[in-house]
C-alpha cells in the first residue's frame, strides 16, 4: 500500500499505547502510517462523574468526526468505550485480542484485611466512576463508601497513593499494558465471572471509513475471528438495552467446547441490588435475544435455602434487592470434633468453610510451607480469615473433575483432609494412593429443630445433610418426579453440587437445577435464571 495513514488516538498513556501497538502491527503489513492526538469530551471534562456527562461515546465521538472529516484513516478505541452503533460512513474493520477482560482492585497496604470480601478493610472509601462497578460492589460490600474516581490510569493510581481512596477499581487490560510497578500495593484480580466485566473490556476496536476498501482489504488482516463472536454477543446485549457507559450492565462471554458462556449482571442504578443471570448455548444465533428476554422475564418470588443467612449475605441481598422473599434455614447444625493426631502433611484440604473454621481453631501445628487447597470461593474466603491462602480452588460443582485436578496438582505429596463425621469423601476417591491421604475428623453434623415451614416457590439445598434433615422433617412438602419424570410439585428445586443433587435423588427428585458455580452468586443466578 502506498499512501501513508494517519491513526486517530487520545493522548493518555494507555491510549498511546494502543495506538502505538497497532501502528507495529500496521507496519509489518507494509502500511506507512502516524498517530495523531484527538481530545475528546471525557479527557476534557475530569470534574464529573460519567453519570453528569451528557449522551454517549465520551471518549470516541471527536475521534469518528475527525475519521469522518478525512482528517484520519484509522481510529484506535477502545471496543468498550465506543457505543454499539457506528455513525453512518463508518465501520469496525478489525477487533484484536483480547487481553485480561477482568477488572482489578488495587489496595492501599493499610487498607487490607483479607478476612473480608476483597480483602478491603470495613467502611473502606473505593474509587470508581463505573455504575457498572459501583452496583454490583455494592452487592458483594454494602459498607463500603464509593467515592468517584475519575483521569487516566497512572492519574487514578497517584490518587490512591496520595490516599485520597483506601482501594480503587481498574481494568485489568489498562494495567498490563501499561506494565506500571504495584508493589505498594496490594493488587487482587477479580474473576470475571463473578465481577463481570463491561462488554467487550480488554478488546481494541480498529475503525475506518466505510468506503475504505483498499484500507479495510489490510486492516482486515488483524481482526481475530474468535474474539469478534464473543463481544458480538455481549455488544448486543448491550445495544438491546440502549445502554451506554452510564448503564450499570456487565456481560462476560466466551466460548468453551463449542458452547457460548455468558455471565450477566444488570442493574436499574448504580446504587440499587444487580440481577445476576447465566446462559449457555452452542449457537450465537438469537442468544442476545434471549438473554434479554430472561432478564425482562424473571419475577420475583419466595425462597427457602438451607443454611441461617446473615446481613452480608450476597445470596440474600441481590434476591431481596430485587423483591424475592428469602428464608434461610439450616436443617443441621454443626458440633467441633477435638483432634489429637499429628498433623505433618504437605497438603490440607478443605471440602467446606466448617472445615476450615473447625480446624483452625483448635490450633493446629502444620509444617512452615503447609500448602492448602479448597473447594469454592466461600471456602477460600473462610481460609483467608486465617491468614492462609489456597494454592488450589476448585471452582466447579463436579467434585469429581476437581478430585482429578487435584490429584495431580498433588503428585506424590501428602494430604490432609479436615471434614465431617461421615463426610462422602469425593475429593479423596480421586487420588490412586490412599496412603498418602489422612482423614480428620473435625466437626458432625446433627439434625436441627425447626420450627413451621414457611411457603416457597423455590427451595435451594445447599448439602447433602441438610436434604436428609429436611425430609426427615418435612417429607410431604416436596412431591417426588412422576413416572414421566416431570417434578409435580410447586416447588423448583436447586441443588448446591453433584452430591447434592445424588442425595435429593434418593428421595424421588430428579429434577433439579444445578448452578455454574456453587457459592451465593451461583445460587443466586440459578434462582434469578427460573
Amino acid at each position: 500500500m502506498e499512501r501513508k495513514i494517519i491513526i486517530g488516538s487520545r493522548g493518555s498513556d494507555l491510549a498511546l499505547w494502543q495506538a502505538n501497538h497497532i501502528l507495529r502491527k500496521v507496519q509489518k503489513l507494509g502500511i506507512t502510517a502516524e498517530i495523531k492526538i484527538i481530545v475528546t469530551q471525557g479527557d476534557q471534562i475530569q470534574d464529573l462523574s460519567f453519570d453528569k456527562l451528557e449522551g454517549k461515546g465520551f471518549f470516541t465521538k471527536e475521534i469518528e468526526e475527525a475519521l469522518l472529516n478525512n482528517e484520519i484513516d484509522l481510529a484506535v478505541h477502545s471496543q468498550k468505550d465506543l457505543p454499539t452503533e457506528s455513525p453512518i460512513g463508518l465501520k469496525i474493520a478489525a477487533v484484536s485480542e483480547r487481553e485480561d477482560a477482568a477488572d482489578v482492585i488495587l489496595i492501599r497496604k493499610e487498607s487490607t484485611d483479607n478476612s473480608l470480601k476483597f480483602s478491603i478493610k470495613r467502611n473502606a472509601i473505593v474509587g470508581t466512576s463505573s455504575p457498572r462497578r459501583k452496583s454490583q460492589l455494592l452487592a458483594f460490600r454494602g459498607d463500603i463508601q464509593i467515592a468517584d474516581l475519575r483521569g487516566n490510569v497512572p492519574t487514578r493510581i497517584q490518587k490512591l497513593r496520595d490516599k485520597k481512596y483506601d482501594a480503587i477499581l481498574l481494568a485489568a487490560a489498562g494495567i498490563e499494558r501499561l506494565k506500571i510497578n504495584l508493589s505498594e500495593f496490594k493488587v487482587l484480580r477479580l474473576d470475571p465471572k463473578e465481577f463481570i466485566p463491561a462488554p467487550a473490556q480488554g478488546v481494541l476496536a480498529l475503525q475506518i471509513r466505510e468506503n475504505d476498501f483498499e484500507l479495510f482489504e489490510y486492516i482486515n488482516k488483524l481482526n481475530s475471528e474468535k474474539v469478534q463472536d464473543t463481544i458480538a454477543i455481549e455488544r448486543k446485549v448491550l445495544n438491546l438495552l440502549d445502554g451506554g457507559c452510564l448503564l450499570p450492565l456487565g456481560v462476560y462471554c466466551f466460548k468453551e467446547f463449542n458452547k457460548f458462556k455468558v455471565w450477566i449482571s444488570k442493574a436499574d442504578a448504580w446504587n440499587s441490588m444487580p440481577k445476576r443471570i447465566y446462559f449457555e448455548s452452542y449457537t450465537d444465533e438469537g442468544l442476545a435475544e434471549k438473554i434479554i428476554q430472561k432478564l425482562i422475564s424473571i419475577k420475583p418470588s419466595s425462597v427457602i435455602i438451607t443454611r441461617d443467612l446473615d446481613e452480608d449475605s450476597f445470596f440474600k441481598k441481590v434476591l431481596h434487592g430485587n423483591g424475592y422473599q428469602v428464608n434461610g434455614i439450616s436443617f443441621i447444625e454443626t458440633k467441633k470434633v477435638n483432634y489429637t493426631q499429628a498433623l505433618s502433611s504437605d497438603w490440607v484440604f478443605f471440602a467446606s468453610s466448617n472445615a476450615v473454621g473447625f480446624f483452625f481453631d483448635q490450633n493446629p501445628e502444620l509444617k512452615p510451607k503447609t500448602k492448602f487447597g479448597v473447594i469454592g470461593k466461600s471456602t477460600e474466603q473462610e481460609l483467608k480469615k486465617y491468614n492462609k491462602n489456597a494454592a488450589f480452588v476448585g471452582s466447579i460443582n463436579d467434585t469429581k473433575v476437581v478430585g482429578k485436578k487435584f490429584a495431580k496438582t498433588v503428585g506424590n505429596e501428602t494430604v490432609l483432609f479436615p471434614q465431617a463425621k461421615g463426610g462422602l469423601r469425593s475429593i479423596q476417591q480421586q487420588f490412586g494412593d490412599p496412603e498418602k491421604l489422612t482423614d480428620l475428623v473435625v466437626y458432625e453434623t446433627v439434625k436441627k429443630e425447626n420450627a413451621a415451614l414457611p411457603q416457597a416457590s423455590v427451595i435451594v439445598f445447599t448439602s447433602p445433610s441438610n436434604v436428609v434433615s429436611f425430609f426427615d422433617a418435612h417429607p410431604n412438602v416436596i412431591v417426588p418426579t412422576n413416572k414421566e419424570g416431570n417434578n409435580t410439585a410447586s416447588h423448583k428445586i436447586i441443588a448446591i453440587g453433584k452430591s447434592t443433587q445424588k442425595k435429593l435423588m434418593e428421595f424421588g427428585i430428579e429434577n433439579c437445577i444445578l448452578p455454574i458455580s456453587f457459592d451465593e452468586v451461583g445460587l443466586a443466578e440459578a434462582v434469578f435464571g427460573l
